[in-house]
């Protein structure tokens, strides 16, 4: 016997005050369904190799760009979003060579359990008290959540591939339920980027081959975050002191003139992740690592690559007083940092003083990859 539907502007607004209730910022509702171009979008993206090691984009291609292949009895998605509005202009700590840049949205508590908490509330309600079937994703399995946010009427897809919101610029984080109920549909988001073109000025790697592309590739983000290896040289220089994630391209659009601080306290950034001291990060073991960025979603990095990151920062920092943890970098159980301990030494030390510690480590140093990073001095 099929469950009661009940009107579907009612179960719209009751929805939409639930959500409201529960702290998210914002909602909106879209059929179950996206358009031919944002297919044709993803397949494009997969094609060039944009997705680099992301293999898990281009598995279940098909489901990602259209709900009903992921779930067929979708006939609504419920789209919420949460700002996260910094306090402060994260761009400020890039110059301060001796710190870290974390980027904005891992400086608090780890957004997926935040928003899944209140999602899971919000699902329950749609399924105890509408009859409506529902799955909640937050940043999981293979959905589109940007195309279906801007269909939603939450905003648009900007020249950088990020949505912006007219609210909350470039600061929201996103989560969605697909259900069996047929709901109201908003307007789709109209884009209001222009002939703007900061974001795609102010990446440091120019990631994006053109306006609405983005080659991950040679994100920041990406290369900090997602890639598992040794970051390409190439790029290197370019990181800076960004550890962890890159806000450039999201802090320089103007629609973030809107934007107003997070409402949720657990998103706020911790006092110890706004600016971090690389001296402190760099001499973490895996123990302290996993104590320090409990709860937030640095962790999930593991110690080893961001601390290939800390390196890549000191060894921009051009500070002196850094070369001793880098130097004792050099012993690492783990291959990965000690490369980034030789190219971090590199550039902080002299040609003579680089050729002695050559001499001592390089012939003993069993990895290839960390040999080869002493044979790449310029």
């Amino acid at each position: 016997m099929s469950k009661a539907q009940p009107d579907k502007a009612d179960a719209t607004a009751s929805i939409r005050d639930r959500a409201l209730t529960l702290g998210f910022d914002v909602v909106g509702f879209a059929p179950a369904t996206l358009s031919e171009k944002a297919r044709e979008r993803l397949c494009d993206y997969i094609s060039n190799g944009y997705h680099g090691d992301m293999g898990w984009l281009a598995e279940r291609t098909q489901q990602r760009s259209q709900p009903t292949d992921l779930w067929p009895e979708a006939k609504s998605v419920i789209v919420v979003g949460l700002n996260y509005g910094p306090k402060d202009d994260p761009l400020e700590v890039l110059d301060k060579p001796e710190r870290g840049a974390i980027s904005v949205y891992a400086r608090g508590r780890d957004y997926h359990d935040v928003a899944k908490k209140k999602l899971r509330v919000l699902a329950r309600y749609i399924a105890d008290d509408l009859n409506g079937d529902v799955k909640l994703f937050v940043d999981t399995a293979p959905v589109m959540e940007k195309p279906l946010a801007a269909k939603a009427g939450l905003g648009w897809q900007g020249k950088h591939t990020n949505l912006v919101s007219k609210t909350a610029g470039s600061w929201l984080f996103l989560g969605e339920i697909y259900t069996t109920l047929s709901l109201a549909e908003e307007s789709e988001g109209e884009n209001n980027c222009g002939s703007c073109s900061r974001c795609l000025s102010a990446c440091p790697t120019n990631a994006f081959p053109a306006p609405y592309k983005l080659d991950a590739r040679r994100c920041i983000s990406y290369l900090t975050i997602e890639h598992k290896g040794h970051i390409p040289l190439e790029f290197r220089e370019a990181i800076g002191n960004r550890i962890y994630g890159c806000d450039d391209c999201l802090a320089v659009c103007p629609w973030n003139k809107f934007a107003h601080l997070t409402n949720e306290p657990e998103l706020e950034a911790r006092l110890e992740l706004r600016w971090p001291r690389l001296v402190d990060l760099v001499q973490l073991d895996d123990a302290a690592f996993r104590q320090i960025f409990s709860g937030s979603p640095v962790k999930r990095l593991g110690r080893d690559r961001f601390i290939r990151n800390v390196l890549i920062a000191i060894g921009n920092s051009r500070m002196a007083e850094l070369i001793p943890y880098a130097e004792a970098k050099l012993e690492d159980k783990s291959p990965l940092v000690r490369a980034m301990a030789v190219w971090a030494l590199s550039h902080l030390i002299s040609s003579n003083s680089y050729a002695k510690l050559r001499s001592i480590h390089q012939k003993n140093e069993p990895d290839i990859e960390v040999q080869q990073e002493w044979e790449d001095r310029g």
